[in-house]
Formats: C-alpha cells, sequence, structure tokens
C-alpha cells in the first residue's frame, strides 16, 4: 500500500467540487476507499476547509462534510515540533511549511499531493501532481 499526504488544495478540489481538478482528487479518494492507497491530512487542513467552505455552504452543512472527511483521511496532528520547524525554513507559505513536516513525521508517508509544486521546492519528499500520483499508482 502506497501512503500519501495530501495538499489542502486536493481536498478542496474534491469537496468544492472544482473543476476540472475534482476529478484527479475524486480518483485519489476512491483508491483510498479501495484500500490502493493510505491518504493523510494534517490537522490544519480542517480549519483551512471549515473556512472556506462556511462561506459558502454555511456551519451546519460544513461540519457533516468534514465529519465524513476524517473517516476518509489519517489526520496527523499539529504540534509544537512542527510549527517550530516550519518557523525556521525556508518555506515562501508558511501552511506549506506545516504540511512539509507535518508529512515528514509519518516515515511511511512516500509524497506530497498537490497542485501548488513550487510552494515545496524545500522538500525533502517526493512532490507529485494529482496527475503524476495517479500515473504512478495506476501504472504499478
Amino acid at each position: 500500500m502506497k501512503f500519501y499526504f495530501i495538499d489542502t488544495n486536493i481536498i478542496l478540489d474534491l469537496l468544492a467540487d472544482r473543476k476540472p481538478f475534482s476529478k484527479n482528487a475524486e480518483h485519489l479518494f476512491v483508491l483510498a476507499e479501495e484500500k490502493k492507497i493510505r491518504l493523510y491530512c494534517s490537522i490544519i487542513s480542517f480549519n483551512n476547509i471549515y473556512y472556506i467552505l462556511k462561506k459558502e455552504l454555511g456551519h451546519k452543512k460544513t461540519i457533516p462534510i468534514l465529519n465524513l472527511l476524517k473517516q476518509q483521511v489519517h489526520i496527523i496532528d499539529f504540534d509544537k515540533n512542527i510549527l517550530l520547524k516550519a518557523m525556521d525554513s525556508d518555506f515562501q507559505d508558511f501552511e506549506d511549511a506545516i504540511q512539509h513536516f507535518s508529512a515528514l513525521t509519518n516515515q511511511n508517508i512516500e509524497c506530497i499531493v498537490t497542485r501548488n509544486e513550487k510552494d515545496y521546492k524545500h522538500s525533502n519528499l517526493l512532490i507529485l501532481t494529482p496527475d503524476l500520483a495517479l500515473y504512478r499508482l495506476l501504472s504499478e
């Protein structure tokens, strides 16, 4: 089984049905449902997703969506060590630094799946777009 960390933008692509990106995001989640991959995300993704979805859907519709999401991904907790590493890093985007160092806490995670490859140029992990992640998964 492959272990992939998914950036918040991929989750939002799925949940907000952001075309044309939602198709690949959905495919990744289907593969996770089929137990072909295990998806991880940072706990901070939940507050970011809540903030964005709440604007359109409101609180009462957003919370059930987050409840479904928590069943589909493995959540990596945020702690002081991740914060300090993110603050001391060369990442230009602080949230991406937190995502990166969250992913590094699990040695099984092989890559970060994101549409913002350039934001992860300082990453120690393999960075894949959803297209490349799916290609690798389906060609094995």
